[in-house]
């Protein structure tokens, strides 16, 4: 059975209990305590909860759980919107210093040789793991742009590192129609577990490989990165279906889950669609649904997901001052932090260190095993765990609010704060403190710190023909914001 749940605050999760959907049980509660990040992959493919819940008939049942906890709840305290504006000299330099600790991630976990970065490290103890991981990777491609840039490394150096890494994975890492396997042994390239083709994973690495190309303009790189990217072959993945599939094993084929429910599916799509070797029709992208949630008398395109799928396409895709045909998808991200907020604050009741100044949940390794949580609806068992990584990969989006949280975490925590950068998650309320930093996680904190610094990773990607030609297609067009 279901943990006891206080408050009533999971009754929804609670039905889907009932329902027996495939997967959700490990997904939503670490019974045994022993899940893992990896376990949880495999059960579903991705990160995304689209499709085993719309299977089982849960999606019109939480969508109205949602707007239920929106409209009746109320807050133990204010929850004061936060207002815009530029970062203070004092945030910069706080950022950079964070900046430079995540590149330390890239530059020291990964193998000079192979260019493959771990999945994860432990900060405490001498790490000896092999995994490495393709969306790792694709980070640290990107890190070693803002590396650059930052004066953390020379550009010889780094122009060194991704020559290295693109001929290793041109030449010696297994792909399959140039797709990627999600896992990897960081020396050999060999497929780890049996893990699967994975999509997002792939395309994560592609946006990295394609900001190196831009960056650099060098003969060598681009040419390897332009083979790289044309040798994934988009139409094989939408072979019968508008709707593409998360991943696909040699074992089994194509994994029954399929990327139809926003989240950060969004780069796949757009990368597929500005192919010029195997390009996706534009019909993929009107394909997938956008549902709308509403919170607090806040509305925005949502899923049943963390907070994380708001973040991972906007880290390398510019949709400032855009518009398709549904929405304006940074301000939508805006909005959906700010109700993360709000949510957070709201169970302060039942966990006293959430407030204005702590807030964040996301996926991440908590001290039971890794766990998929965050809201609203209140989705895993949440226990008053704190995840850098929420805030840090928003901070484009809520700067003030989301900088409030990291020099809380900074300040206050210091068992949080290592080589590295932040630990990936910790509990105030039972002194837990991880004893790890996955590499997505890091990741995205250092990207959007860029972006919310400068804007660096999105003007360099975007100078990509292929991200300008998949958004095109998309029907993206600017408009005048005075938004942000």
């Amino acid at each position: 059975m279901v943990r006891a749940n206080t408050g009533g605050r999971c009754d929804a999760l609670n039905r889907i209990y009932e329902m027996k959907v495939p997967g959700i049980h490990n997904i939503i509660a670490d019974r045994d305590g022993k899940y893992t990040r990896r376990n949880l992959l495999r059960q579903v493919g991705s990160l995304s909860l689209g499709w085993p819940l719309a299977q089982a008939g849960a999606i019109p049942f939480l969508e109205k759980a949602a707007a239920q906890t929106g409209t009746t709840a109320s807050h133990t305290r204010p929850a004061v919107p936060p207002a815009p504006s530029l970062l203070s000299s004092e945030d910069d330099q706080f950022l950079n210093e964070l900046e430079h600790r995540n590149f330390l991630y890239f530059w020291e976990q990964a193998n000079p040789l192979t260019g493959l970065v771990k999945d994860r490290c432990s900060i405490r103890t001498k790490d000896t793991s092999i995994v490495a991981s393709v969306a790792s990777t694709g980070f640290g491609l990107t890190s070693l742009c803002i590396g650059v840039k930052r004066n953390f490394l020379t550009a010889a150096e780094a122009r060194s590192r991704v020559i290295a890494s693109l001929s290793f994975l041109w030449h010696k890492l297994p792909t399959h129609r140039g797709f990627f396997y999600h896992f990897a042994n960081i020396e050999t390239g060999e497929r780890i577990w049996d893990s699967e083709v994975s999509s997002v994973d792939t395309a994560i690495l592609l946006c990295g490989i394609l900001t190196c190309r831009q960056y650099f303009q060098d003969a060598t790189i681009t040419q390897l990165a332009q083979a790289i990217f044309d040798r994934v072959d988009w139409t094989w993945l939408s072979e019968d279906t508008s709707l593409l599939p998360q991943g696909w094993t040699p074992e089994f084929g194509f994994l029954p889950s399929k990327w139809d429910f926003y989240s950060e599916l969004m780069m796949i799509y757009l990368l597929g669609m500005g192919s010029s070797s195997h390009p996706l029709s534009s019909e993929v992208w009107f394909a997938w649904k956008r549902r709308v949630f509403e919170y607090d008398g806040l509305r925005y395109v949502g899923s049943f997901a963390p907070l994380f799928v708001h973040q991972y396409s906007q880290a390398w895709f510019d949709f400032r001052h855009k518009k398709d045909r549904y929405a304006d998808y940074f301000e939508n991200s805006v909005i959906a932090t700010d109700v993360h907020r709000r949510f957070c604050l709201q169970l302060n009741v039942e966990f006293p260190d959430y407030s204005n100044a702590l807030w964040g949940i996301t996926a991440s390794d908590s001290d039971k095993g890794y766990v998929i949580w965050g809201g609203p609806p209140a989705m895993g068992p949440i226990d008053g765990t704190i995840v850098p990584a929420a805030t840090g990969g928003s901070l484009p989006f809520l700067p003030n609010a989301t900088m409030r949280v990291l020099r809380t975490i900074h300040d206050r925590y210091p068992e949080t704060w290592s080589r590295y950068g932040f630990v990936d998650a910790f509990n105030p309320l039972t002194n837990w403190f991880d004893a790890d930093v996955i590499g997505i996680d890091t990741g995205i904190t250092m990207l959007m710190a860029e972006n919310a610094r400068t804007g660096f990773v999105w003007d360099t990607f975007m100078k990509s023909p292929e991200a300008q030609r998949g958004m095109s297609i998309a029907g993206f067009k600017t408009y005048t914001s005075d938004k942000y």
